[in-house]
């Protein structure tokens, strides 16, 4: 495993929140450098197992080599389906960390930074053939507005568009730099960072479909959960949180409350806490990404 892969956030919570039982079965459907696995598979015994999804290829480069261990090279929109090709029909607990990687960011050729120059990809998967250059640069001015406003929740979303169809009438826009210049003028004063970080996350997840993966891999986890198993789950930004925090809470990502007969409130979860938990200032201090986290844990009922 490479530890210098990536700095786990909240490493500690997200394992307490799972309440590893010795001998289960868990998922850790963001496998990324290894660290939730590694720490999952130490409080396993020798009956225990553990599955990890990731749809980067180079996450390979970090397998766990233990035989209660099994990385899955896909999509945890899959998960259902691999659980049964391994005839794990239900499981004790499952981790997701929907963060980025550090080793994705630090990589130029990713596209992921706003602060290196490289293509403008953003393919978590980069044997996809879809890119955010493909988006920037084919999409028609409609469905970009959409990007922006919806992921980026962006409220100049026609004016970026506008910019950015004005430069690639020109020239294809091809990197992150060259999309960061056609944006320019429309970053706020002393917020420029913060814009493009937006501008970067809505093209980010266009590209992987990452809102509705999220939403699949949330209906399964519930199928998959044995009464009394836990979910965990550590998202970055608002779009995500809200969709986790929804279908723990109401079952559904409209946060509608449904109720029985008798009036008694119907969700598939119980929160083993209401509001969220947050990063101690000693780890945002020596850990920056962790200052957006917020973990979610429920357990079904």
């Amino acid at each position: 495993m490479n530890l210098t892969y990536h700095t786990p956030v909240m490493l500690k919570e997200c394992i307490e929140g799972l309440n590893i039982k010795p001998d289960g079965v868990y998922v850790d459907v963001t496998f990324g450098g290894g660290s939730h696995s590694a720490a999952i598979l130490a409080l396993l015994n020798e009956h225990g197992r553990l599955y990890a999804f990731d749809r980067d290829n180079q996450s390979r480069q970090n397998i766990i080599l233990d035989n209660r261990f099994i990385l899955i090279n896909d999509n945890y929109s899959t998960l259902k389906n691999y659980l049964r090709l391994y005839r794990e029909m239900k499981v004790n607990g499952i981790l997701a960390d929907l963060g980025i990687s550090s080793h994705q960011i630090d990589e130029p050729s990713r596209g992921f930074s706003t602060r290196f120059d490289g293509k403008l990809d953003l393919r978590m998967d980069n044997s996809q053939g879809f890119s955010a250059g493909d988006i920037v640069n084919e999409y028609e001015k409609e469905d970009l507005i959409r990007v922006f406003r919806d992921y980026g929740e962006l409220k100049n979303a026609i004016k970026i568009t506008s910019h950015i169809i004005n430069r690639r009438e020109k020239k294809p826009i091809e990197t992150t730099f060259e999309l960061k210049d056609a944006l320019y003028d429309l970053a706020p004063a002393k917020q420029e960072n913060k814009f493009f970080a937006i501008v970067f996350q809505a093209l980010r997840i266009e590209v992987n479909n990452e809102l509705e993966s999220l939403k699949e891999m949330l209906k399964q986890a519930e199928e998959c959960l044995i009464s009394g198993g836990r979910i965990v789950v550590m998202s970055y930004h608002s779009l995500e949180d809200r969709l986790v925090k929804n279908f723990l809470r109401y079952g559904n990502f409209e946060a509608k409350e449904e109720k029985d007969f008798f009036g008694n409130k119907l969700s598939p979860f119980k929160l083993i806490q209401r509001k969220p938990v947050m990063a101690s200032e000693e780890e945002v201090k020596h850990n920056p990404r962790a200052r957006s986290a917020k973990l979610r844990i429920g357990q079904k009922i």
